[in-house]
């Protein structure tokens, strides 16, 4: 995987990913930036978001469940000194559907945080990493 980054100007850079996917990035005003898009370390957590989601919703319909929706609600924290890594990140996932197995969601939000979620198993080398979930009947 390649991915191009290029500056816009300012404090704002665009990047490319190989299979032509754009994302602009900048940073806030307050460091010059003209906040034009996510800063780098939302786009982790963005990206760490859309992983588990990929996850727990393939589990899900692999294991017939009907899922109407599922959102995931991440908090975190960081280092008070640089480099400001994540310490601490929380996934809350709301699945909604109809008649879903408890277990079945448990299960589905365990393996992607322990198995499956490459950025999960990432972050986790510096942050502590938690989730829960919800289950929403449709």
């Amino acid at each position: 995987m390649t991915i191009s980054v290029k500056w816009q100007g300012k404090k704002a850079f665009e990047a490319t990913s190989s299979t032509g996917h754009k994302v602009l990035m900048d940073a806030s005003q307050t460091v010059g930036g003209e906040d034009k898009g996510p800063r780098p370390m939302e786009m982790l957590l963005m990206g760490l978001g859309g992983c588990s989601g990929i996850d727990v919703v393939m589990m899900l319909e692999k294991g017939k469940q009907d899922i109407k929706d599922c959102q995931i609600e991440i908090t975190s924290e960081r280092a008070d000194s640089v480099p400001s890594v994540y310490t601490k990140i929380h996934l809350h996932f709301k699945v909604t559907g109809t008649d879903l197995n408890e277990k079945r969601v448990s299960r589905a939000v365990e393996l992607s945080a322990e198995k499956y979620c490459s950025v999960s198993k990432m972050l986790e080398k510096t942050a502590e990493m938690s989730h829960d979930y919800e289950i929403i009947e449709a």
